[in-house]
Parts: C-alpha cells; sequence; structure tokens
C-alpha cells in the first residue's frame, strides 16, 4: 500500500491505459476520482475499485472545459482532500494521410491532447500549492519524441506535452511539485483495435497481421500491457521518484530509445 490515503484524480479514467492507472493506484491505498468523458466507464471502473475493497469516485469530464475541470476539482477535494496525484491520461488517435487530415481533426486532437493536459494541470497545481506538493504525469506517446506519417495532430500534441512537462517541472520543482511524461509504445488497449485497420492500410498489412508486425519490430517482442504503464504512474507517484522531474520516460519494450 505504498499510497495509502493519497488522493488520486485520472481523466480518461473509464477505458484502456486509465482505467489500467485507476485499479493499480487504487490497489497501493490510493482514494481515486476517477473521470471520463464518459461517465459510464468512470463509474464501471469506480465500482470494480470498490468491489476489491478499494476507495474511488466517478466523475463526468471534459477536459477540454476550463469551467468543468474546477467544478470537478471542488468535488473531489469536497470529498477526498486536496490531490496528491493527478494523472492526465485522456486523450484520442486518429489515423489519416496528411491530405485527408481535417483542420477539425487538427483541432479536436489539440483540445483534447493538449489543451486538455494543460487546463488539468492547471487545477492541479493549485490543489498542489496548498497540499505542498504533489506528482503531475502527463501522457506524452513514444509519437511525440519521434514523428510518424499519417499521425500528424497526434505527433504535434504529444511533442506538446513533453514541452509543457519541461516547462511546469522548472516552475514548480521548489514548490515539491514533481511533472513528468510518459511515453508508451504500443499498448493493447481498446484505442489500438479501433486504428489497427487505419495503421495497416499506411503499412500495407491486414488488420490481423499488424500486432504480429508490432511483436516482431519490438525487441522485447510483445505488446506493452496497460499494467507496464501503470506501475511507473505508481513509481512517480511515490516518494521514491521525489528527485525525478522534467522528464519524458520511455514505456516501449526498446522499440524507441532516447
Amino acid at each position: 500500500m505504498r499510497l495509502k490515503d493519497k488522493v488520486a484524480v485520472v481523466t480518461g479514467g473509464g477505458s484502456g491505459i486509465g482505467e489500467g492507472i485507476c485499479l493499480e493506484l487504487a490497489k497501493q491505498g490510493a482514494k481515486v476520482a476517477v473521470t471520463d468523458i464518459n461517465k459510464e466507464g468512470a463509474e464501471r471502473v469506480a465500482n470494480a475499485i470498490k468491489e476489491n475493497d478499494g476507495i474511488a469516485s466517478a466523475y463526468k469530464l471534459d477536459v477540454t472545459d476550463m469551467k468543468n475541470i474546477k467544478e470537478v476539482g471542488s468535488l473531489i477535494k469536497k470529498e477526498f482532500g486536496l490531490v496528491d496525484i493527478w494523472v492526465n491520461s485522456a486523450g484520442i488517435s486518429i489515423i489519416t494521410p496528411f491530405l485527408e487530415h481535417t483542420e477539425e481533426i487538427w483541432d479536436l486532437t489539440m483540445d483534447i491532447n493538449l489543451k486538455g493536459q494543460f487546463l488539468c494541470c492547471k487545477e492541479a497545481i493549485i490543489q498542489m500549492l496548498e497540499n505542498g506538493g504533489g506528482s503531475i504525469i502527463n501522457m506524452s506517446s513514444q509519437s511525440g519524441k519521434v514523428g510518424t506519417n499519417n499521425y500528424q495532430a497526434y505527433c504535434a500534441s504529444k511533442f506538446g506535452v513533453i514541452g509543457l512537462t519541461q516547462s511546469l517541472s522548472k516552475e514548480f520543482a521548489k514548490k515539491g511539485i514533481k511533472v513528468n511524461s510518459i511515453c508508451p509504445g504500443v499498448v493493447n488497449t481498446p484505442m489500438w483495435e479501433k486504428q489497427a485497420a487505419d495503421y495497416g492500410k499506411k503499412r500495407n498489412l491486414k488488420e490481423d497481421e499488424v500486432m504480429d508486425y508490432f511483436r516482431e519490430k519490438i525487441p522485447a517482442h510483445r505488446i506493452g500491457t496497460v499494467e507496464d504503464i501503470a506501475k511507473l504512474v505508481v513509481f512517480l507517484s511515490t516518494s521514491d521518484s521525489d528527485y525525478i522531474t522534467g522528464q519524458a520516460l520511455n514505456v516501449n519494450g526498446g522499440d524507441y530509445m532516447a
């Protein structure tokens, strides 16, 4: 129970990587605010935590709406206390060739993946300054370190997350607030299941060949799991990582090493 009684907020907690993070934080004793634009998904995850004797509540959260973020932040503070850990996991990924990559796709991706993290960091830092410190973990991506075709808005947003992380870490380290980002490679989630066909098109692969392609390409010869990410989140949330801030940490089985 490395995080007993710590208050943790996870955006995008109703599915995928965010769900795995919520479950692992709860297992380590944290009181988890499961937030998601999909309230039903958030409630499902919160109920799963409570069924295992953990502490959690679900909140509907639109990360692009500062008013909603502040309202939810206030509710969390009232129910659990000041935030110790904030994980920005909400995000979208749309694969299209550049000339089909519309302005609408660009704006939506930037709003959720980058602006959403910027806005949530504001609420997190306000509470952490009052609390005397804390840990913010921003979800970037391997595609936030090395660009890839057909991922224009996604790559730009995830590169931006690393810049945001570095800037905030410089400003708030002296206040006891750690700000780090995690850069997953391919992780077995519903998001990847939905976009496997689109990825296959750009590699001339059939949909059911995509994951085998990745397994062969990744030095560890396996696809990442949500647990791989969640365990790193726990480490970054504990005092064991107190001298680590401003970092963009790869979790990709050795696929990319910079």
